[in-house]
């Protein structure tokens, strides 16, 4: 069953889709299709959006959608195997595009996925986009409604009468007025929520009722967890094996898997030689 942040999504993206995937493709002349099923038999989750689009030059093709709140180190592997799964079931080439909403500071996030292993290489091409390098106005002046929830986050939206704009917006229409507590979340980011009560015009907890408030909510426990495991890996291999065993510390912290975290944690008590730890890694 899908999560309510994909069903979040879904809905965002339903509210204009070609206008959606003109932005994303930058193919001017698309033309959006069916928003097909992205649930794959293989896998336990399912990419967000998959929409089916035809172009002139491109004929029929796949337009694969991944949002995510925060950036995360499996992403490029994870639309590796998207990218592939959606061919595999539809028969019809894939262009993905991985939407980063909320800045991670000092991250370099990859435009692909490569890898290389006895001779043999694989890679994956995709578009990034980070919202925060995306200039509020192109919400305006294109339109893009999908994109007006987000309007605090990007470039130059962090202003009061920029989010009131796209509130006006919102409230004008009957479909798009239900994305309002999803712009007070967003905005919430940005401006102090005294402020963003007084835009709203209403009590802040409302938010609780978004889907995306439950998903941050969510990742952010997730992250505590995380953290907390890495801070006891760095003490536990510090106390092991001293200043050699923290040389492990860049490349563990980069794993994002709570569970493989778990196993590492484990091993550190149990394995011998930093080695034995470096092969689990």
């Amino acid at each position: 069953m899908a999560k309510s942040a994909d069903i979040s999504t879904k809905r965002l993206i339903n509210l204009a889709p070609e206008s959606w995937v003109k932005w994303v493709t930058q193919i001017s002349n698309i033309i959006a299709g069916e928003v097909l099923n992205s649930e794959f038999q293989w896998i336990s989750r399912e990419s967000d959006v998959l929409i089916r689009a035809t172009s002139p030059e491109h004929g029929q093709f796949l337009v694969l959608n991944e949002l995510q709140l925060r950036y995360k180190p499996e992403m490029p592997k994870r639309m590796r195997a998207y990218a592939a799964l959606a061919e595999e079931k539809y028969n019809l080439p894939t262009y993905p595009v991985l939407i980063n909403i909320l800045k991670e500071s000092d991250v370099e996030i990859p435009t692909r996925f490569e890898s290389v292993f006895a001779g043999l290489q694989a890679r994956q091409d995709y578009r990034v986009i980070n919202l925060w390098e995306v200039d509020v106005e192109i919400v305006f002046q294109q339109p893009v409604p999908s994109l007006l929830p987000f309007v605090p986050v990007l470039k130059g939206g962090a202003e009061e009468p920029i989010i009131q704009q796209a509130l006006q917006i919102l409230r004008a229409d009957e479909q798009l007025s239900q994305l309002e507590t999803v712009l007070a979340f967003f905005a919430s980011f940005v401006l102090d929520s005294a402020l963003v009560r007084q835009i709203m015009r209403w009590d802040m907890a409302v938010l609780s009722e978004s889907p995306w408030y439950q998903q941050i909510l969510q990742q952010g426990r997730e992250e505590g967890r995380r953290e907390g495991m890495l801070s006891s890996i760095e003490m536990d291999l510090e106390i092991k094996f001293g200043s050699d065993g923290l040389q492990l510390m860049p490349e563990i912290s980069q794993i994002a898997d709570l569970e493989r975290l778990k196993r590492i944690q484990r091993a550190v008590k149990t394995v011998n030689s930093i080695e034995q730890l470096r092969q689990l890694i």
